[in-house]
């Protein structure tokens, strides 16, 4: 006969207090405690509060001596961690027998602890963090511990052993509640039972319900837990799996509570990625075992209200977890953890960062040299006041392309959007929407074009053809260098000849045309644009992938989902707004440089930047640098930059001073000269040297008389102005000095061209 067979003890006070006097020499009020099989009653004495335990007759002995032994351990190895302290009777004994009649009761007392249920007040994410600590600390304070009874394959508690009670599945009543815990245990089946074995094992609690955990009078930390009839060796993860299967009972946003439970729990007992990995699926098992038992107990009896009291919580979150992704979930649990939402995340963004600097255009144009514009999409952004009306947003958007010249716009990843308004950007486990997007939008015209800028193989080609959807999708699989981790791109909002153009396992070259930019009426109702983005884990999904996520689950998303712009490398300036554009710069320079400093352009340029061969604006456009005489070997040369900032850190002076640097430097130019040249002069500028050039010149021949090339300009001092051709003769020059003569431009076929030897010498320059 089994403890839920077997009536509960029912001793009279009279004979509890024989007891208590007896066997502990304490004398007190006596008050019963809720119990579902045995007999308990708290004591008040003077000497403090206890809880005499009079178990069930039918209950195994050494699962008693077992509690006794763990409440031991504890006690040595955490002696401040809430649990109750086993008190010995006066013959020393952790525990005697009392018979009532024809049955025997194992009795024991342990101290009281104060506090209220964890189910009487209000359960906030802060009240479960601290649960999540105590309960890290329970299985940090238990990891030591060992007894032959915690051995219980026929328990029907034991999480390891949940899928014994599957064929109870068929006492569940109601047809649907009945498929939906079916889909929970296959589901177990599928992602965590194969996954069981190879996970850390240890000595488990196994029972942290809300009437098992008390709280303090603060009603914001977890005090005590009591009840330690489940223990059972198990899967170490399955004490935190069970602890949150009960804390998320009733609670409207699951990942609110979850998460910092977790991530206290894992601080004080860390995780390992296997086991946050099928933590949900946990969860959901403990649930669904816990309505099967309950259910096959109410059915033996009827009589019983209690065994169902919990089944419409449970039922309620077992639907919120079956309709979320396992794998998202799995992602959720491994961040909460302090652990890498997908493991591969690291390794394929470090290798898109280092790897792909030469990467295939994605539009058939230019997006470095080509003019944007930024377009923000958030509230209160320009422009969105019009975005009710997608024909009036085009329209403002048309406008201001024109008024900047863009040639394309860019929509920014991470950002915060509240344009989303279908039912798929709900989500079942948190009232929250998803409106944090993943991807990069690039606004073109309809028709445009779109290449694959990474070589790869077509994964899906899925019409996702519904109100705010993507319409048209095409998701590529990449490999993160050979035999390194898969990754996947994705391009939405796409024309719908994209269909029949590329087909699933259709192998891609970089570059070559996917698709085209679709039109509103086929690409979800949106402006014309492309979605791409990049995936390191596609959670178990093809065809149709999330395009926004939930902003407060942004540590997990940005890694599911990291920055498209490390494919499309645009300029950091592209994704930013800069405080001071070309015209209030103008403004600026007009008051406080004088005007005869020139600026190119018509339209004026305002370099913030430069990298190489090119200068960037404050948009992020890139201009090919065929102006500068400044570098010579490119913008912010690595090299360069470094040997500068290290002398930078030592000394900046003038010859004044020994030192061994510019000797060093001399010696290894005066090397490179022709014979008989060897001696080195150091200037600051190309002026300086060709103002010392010519007073060697002067000084050495005693005349002035100069040739120079025509349009040519030597420097900004007024004796290389006099010698420069295009400072002298445009406008505001005085002409050439009478000392000066000028060549016409070389003629590269006529090496003699551009100069009258003649004249030359009558003027006294032969």
């Amino acid at each position: 006969m089994t403890v839920f067979e077997r009536p509960k003890p029912e001793l009279l006070p009279g004979k509890i207090a024989a007891l208590l006097r007896d066997h502990y020499g304490l004398t007190g009020e006596i008050a019963p405690l809720v119990s579902e099989r045995d007999q308990n009653a708290r004591v008040r004495t003077p000497k403090g509060d206890f809880v005499l335990k009079i178990a069930n007759a039918a209950e195994d002995r050494n699962v008693l001596e077992l509690q006794n032994a763990v409440l031991k351990h504890i006690a040595h190895v955490d002696p401040r961690l809430g649990v109750p302290r086993l008190v010995p009777a006066r013959d020393g004994a952790d525990l005697f027998e009392h018979a009532e009649g024809a049955a025997c009761h194992a009795v024991r007392l342990l101290t009281y602890l104060p506090g209220n249920l964890y189910s009487k007040v209000e359960q906030t994410p802060r009240l479960g963090a601290s649960l999540g600590t105590f309960t890290g600390r329970l299985s940090r304070a238990l990891q030591g511990f060992g007894h032959p009874a915690t051995h219980r394959p026929d328990f029907m508690w034991n999480h390891d052993e949940a899928i014994k009670v599957k064929p109870w599945l068929a006492d569940i009543a109601d047809a649907s509640k009945r498929e939906l815990t079916e889909r929970i245990f296959a589901r177990y089946e599928t992602r965590a039972l194969p996954k069981l074995p190879a996970l850390r094992a240890a000595v488990i609690h196994q029972d942290a319900n809300d009437n098992n955990i008390l709280v303090g009078a603060d009603g914001t930390t977890v005090t005590g837990l009591i009840d330690f009839g489940d223990l059972c060796f198990g899967r170490q993860i399955n004490e935190l799996a069970i602890t949150l299967a009960y804390a998320l009972l009733d609670k409207e946003d699951l990942y609110a509570h979850a998460r910092p439970l977790i991530a206290a729990y894992a601080r004080e007992m860390p995780l390992l990625a296997e086991e946050a990995d099928v933590l949900f699926d946990l969860v959901a098992v403990r649930l669904a075992a816990s309505v099967c038992i309950s259910s096959h107990r109410a059915k033996q009896f009827p009589e019983n209200d209690y065994l169902l009291i919990s089944q419409k919580p449970a039922f309620a979150l077992l639907d919120r977890l079956d309709k979320t992704n396992p794998a998202f979930l799995a992602a959720v649990a491994r961040e909460a953890a302090g652990l890498d939402p997908v493991g591969s995340h690291g390794t394929v963004v470090g290798w898109l960062r280092d790897n792909v600097p030469d990467r295939a255009p994605l539009l058939d144009f230019d997006l470095d040299a080509s003019p944007r514009m930024l377009l923000r999409l958030e509230d209160g952004a320009p422009g969105m006041e019009h975005a009710g009306d997608r024909a009036a947003f085009g329209t403002w958007l048309d406008k201001r392309m024109a008024e900047t010249g863009a040639r394309y716009a860019i929509g920014l990843w991470g950002e915060n959007r509240t344009v989303y308004k279908g039912d798929q950007f709900r989500t079942p486990a948190s009232p929250e929407w998803r409106s944090q997007h993943l991807g990069l939008d690039l606004f073109v015209a309809a028709g445009t074009p779109v290449l694959a800028p990474l070589a790869g193989t077509v994964l899906s080609v899925a019409d996702n053809d519904i109100p705010y959807d993507y319409g048209p999708t095409v998701m590529l699989e990449h490999e993160a260098g050979e035999g390194g981790p898969k990754f996947w791109t994705l391009y939405g909002h796409l024309a719908r000849e994209t269909l029949t153009r590329v087909k699933p396992g259709q192998v891609i070259t970089a570059g070559e045309r996917i698709g085209s930019i679709g039109a509103a009426e086929e690409n979800g109702g949106w402006l014309p644009h492309l979605h791409f983005q990049i995936i390191t884990d596609r959670l178990g999904q093809s065809g149709e992938f999330p395009g926004v996520g939930q902003p407060s689950l942004w540590p997990v998303w940005s890694k599911i989902a990291p920055d498209p712009n490390l494919i499309l490398k645009l300029a950091p300036e592209s994704f930013r707004e800069d405080a001071t554009p070309p015209d209030v710069l103008l403004e600026r320079r007009r008051k406080v440089l004088g005007p005869s400093l020139s600026i190119s352009y018509q339209k004026k340029l305002k370099i913030v930047r430069g990298r190489g061969a090119y200068l960037y604006d404050h948009t992020g456009r890139a201009f090919l640098d065929c102006v500068n005489n400044i570098c010579h070997v490119g913008h912010a040369h690595p090299h360069v930059v470094e040997a500068l900032a290290r002398q930078a850190e030592i000394l900046n002076t003038n010859t004044r001073y020994l030192h061994d640097n510019i000797l060093d430097y001399a010696e290894r130019l005066a090397a490179k000269f022709a014979t008989p040249l060897s001696v080195v002069y150091m200037v600051c500028s190309g002026s300086e040297a060709n103002e010392l050039a010519l007073r060697m010149a002067h000084t050495v021949t005693g005349r002035r008389d100069t040739v120079v090339v025509d349009w040519g300009y030597h420097g900004n001092t007024q004796g290389l102005i006099d010698v420069s051709p295009y400072k002298f003769n445009r406008k505001g020059g005085k002409g050439k000095p009478g000392y000066v003569e000028i060549a016409d431009l070389p003629d590269p076929y006529r090496l003699d061209a551009g100069l009258d030897r003649a004249r030359v010498g009558a003027a006294g320059f032969g």
